[in-house]
């Protein structure tokens, strides 16, 4: 309001000028985030990974990510590796980790890391004294495994195996079976177990029960590959893979010959 005299704000100037400052903050929030959206630095990325990867390789993946883009938010869900492809192909999520995942059109994969199987026994069982195992000395032991068809690839690996070394493996299938569930099965001691080494050594440690042992002969080893459309994917996917793969890189998961930690 003006006089002849003075210059005075009305009601709504005053309101104005007090929250002006606050809408200039919001302005300047939302540019920095748009600022770091462009650089591949902010987003929201939806993963979809298999069960065994929660015992390292998840953690190792998703630590690398925070360090390199701390704006990018991971959306991360447990899936088996047979719905992996699919469900990034119909763009549910932006990107999968799974064990040997099938092809499919539409979708890449990329290895990530080679991870040795493991002999996971009851600390009873007549093989908790071996270490290494010769595979062939589980010729007549039932080996309890995922249904195939939660993990064709995997399944599929480890019984080639068993026939490389000589035998038809005895095989014990189990719905709905999350990996705790299959160690607190084993401490039974009816069956074995071959998990990758991350959830056998893990198993081991946590259960006393329990005992991992090297497989030999031949060793059977598990691919974990990243997965991602081929379509344009957004700057934050993108980070993310470029994190993954560094992490691979610095822990040496894709080194040859693969090794067990002792």
């Amino acid at each position: 309001m003006r006089t002849s005299r003075h210059v005075e704000l009305t009601t709504a100037g005053r309101a104005l000028l007090e929250e002006a400052p606050l809408a200039l903050a919001a302005l300047e929030r939302a540019a920095e985030c748009a600022r770091l959206a462009g650089a591949g630095v902010a987003g929201t990325v939806r993963l979809g990974y298999a069960p065994t990867a929660g015992f390292e390789t998840l953690g190792a993946i998703l630590a690398a990510v925070e360090d390199d883009s701390p704006n990018v938010t991971v959306i991360a869900s447990e899936l088996f590796s047979a719905e992996v492809p699919g469900r990034v192909l119909a763009g549910e999520l932006d990107v999968g980790l799974a064990l040997h995942p099938e092809p499919m059109r539409g979708v890449r994969t990329e290895p990530l890391r080679n991870e040795p199987h493991v002999l996971l026994v009851a600390e009873r069982h007549r093989l908790a004294g071996a270490d290494p195992i010769p595979l062939a000395r589980l010729a007549n032991e039932t080996l309890l495994l995922f249904p195939r068809e939660l993990a064709p690839g995997y399944y599929d690996r480890i019984l080639a195996a068993c026939e490389q070394a000589g035998f038809q493996p005895r095989v014990e299938a189990f719905a709905d079976p999350p990996p705790q569930a299959m160690i607190a099965r084993l401490q039974a001691g009816r069956e074995v177990g071959v998990p990758p080494a991350s959830l056998g050594l893990h198993a081991a440690a946590a259960e006393p029960a329990l005992l991992a042992r090297r497989i030999v002969e031949p060793e059977i080893v598990a691919e974990w590959s990243i997965v991602w459309a081929e379509r344009a994917q957004s700057a934050a996917i993108a980070r993310f893979l470029e994190s993954a793969r560094r992490c691979a890189e610095e822990h040496d998961w894709l080194s040859s010959p693969v090794a067990l930690p002792a």
